[in-house]
């Protein structure tokens, strides 16, 4: 069932690729893992995309994630049937994503002096648990479910606890959620704790409660749905699919990310390599990246703000010692 795809890591010196079924997040020398496809996807599927919108009869076509199934094929279904694609995929009754869609923002556009047709938004808060993670908890829950998890794990300050919760309640498995102490939106808590998520306060910030919660996952048979499980970049790549659908695949100069753990923002990137590569988009858009100044990582790396040094890929050869340094 999984032949056509598999994991491989994302360090090109490395390599090192794993079975699809691995619930591994990183290789054995710490990289972080890819989802790779063998083969290519047709551009007729542009048409079944389409046509998926309006079903009535199956939720996973009115889905904002598993009506590019496709795309993101790791579990390698092929049917309409609903029964059938129960059987695999995870969805909360296909509204993950179903309401997103770009709106034109004319006014705003005419207020920055650009034409008023030439700027989009479009809100993921239409997800059932209020956040754009619902897309990638969609996918990587759907792996969970191949792999046979009882349990998932995250850290979380707010929307992927929310997020993790409302998934795991809805497929009958547990979920624990690792919190960085007093640092957690109150509401995205509730929402954890309504859906019946075990909630361990950790001391100190929030890379501490990752580290924890990937301690536990490890130890206790538990399922990583942070963003460093490549499954959650997977379904977040549906994000720029709408978008591109939406203006019939013509892509625009840029694509606006705001920058938090950037597992968004890498999920944009692979989308849009990928299509790149298949043919489907005829130019790449740049990613603009918005950093909070209470969480610059990126904008003071890649803008030379520490030590005066530009950070770049550079095809694989990062300086991970200016990382270092910075931390």
């Amino acid at each position: 069932m999984q032949g056509d795809a598999y994991l491989k890591c994302i360090e090109p010196h490395c390599g090192l690729e794993y079975p699809i079924m691995s619930i591994n997040v990183e290789c054995e020398k710490g990289h972080l893992l890819d989802v790779k496809y063998k083969n290519k996807p047709s551009d007729n599927l542009k048409k079944v995309f389409y046509q998926r919108r309006d079903s009535q009869e199956n939720i996973f076509n009115e889905s904002g994630v598993w009506r590019f199934r496709e795309l993101l094929n790791f579990c390698q279904i092929d049917t309409e049937n609903i029964n059938e694609c129960s059987k695999y995929l995870v969805s909360l009754d296909g509204s993950e994503g179903r309401q997103s869609k770009p709106y034109q923002m004319s006014k705003v556009a005419e207020f920055i002096g650009i034409s008023n047709n030439k700027l989009w938004l479009q809100p993921e808060g239409y997800n059932p648990s209020g956040s754009f993670k619902d897309n990638g908890m969609a996918t990587a829950v759907t792996h969970a479910k191949m792999v046979g998890a009882k349990k998932i794990v995250c850290a979380s300050t707010g929307n992927t606890s929310a997020s993790a919760g409302m998934f795991a309640a809805n497929e009958g498995i547990n979920c624990d959620v690792y919190i960085p102490s007093g640092q957690i939106a109150p509401g995205k808590l509730s929402q954890a704790y309504q859906f019946g998520a075990q909630i361990i306060q950790v001391d100190g910030n929030f890379d501490d409660a990752l580290k924890q919660s990937l301690d536990d996952a490890k130890n206790h048979n538990g399922y990583t749905v942070n963003s460093v499980n490549p499954f959650r970049i997977e379904g977040q790549k549906t994000i720029p699919y709408r978008a591109l659908e939406y203006l019939r695949w013509e892509a625009p100069d840029w694509i606006v990310y705001p920058g938090g753990a950037l597992g968004n923002t890498s999920s944009c990137g692979k989308a849009l390599m990928e299509l790149y590569q298949w043919g489907w988009i005829k130019k790449m858009p740049r990613i603009a990246v918005i950093n909070s100044e209470g969480a610059s990582t990126l904008s003071d790396l890649y803008n030379g703000k520490f030590e005066g040094e530009e950070l770049r890929w550079n095809k694989g050869n990062t300086n991970t010692e200016l990382i270092s340094r910075y931390y």
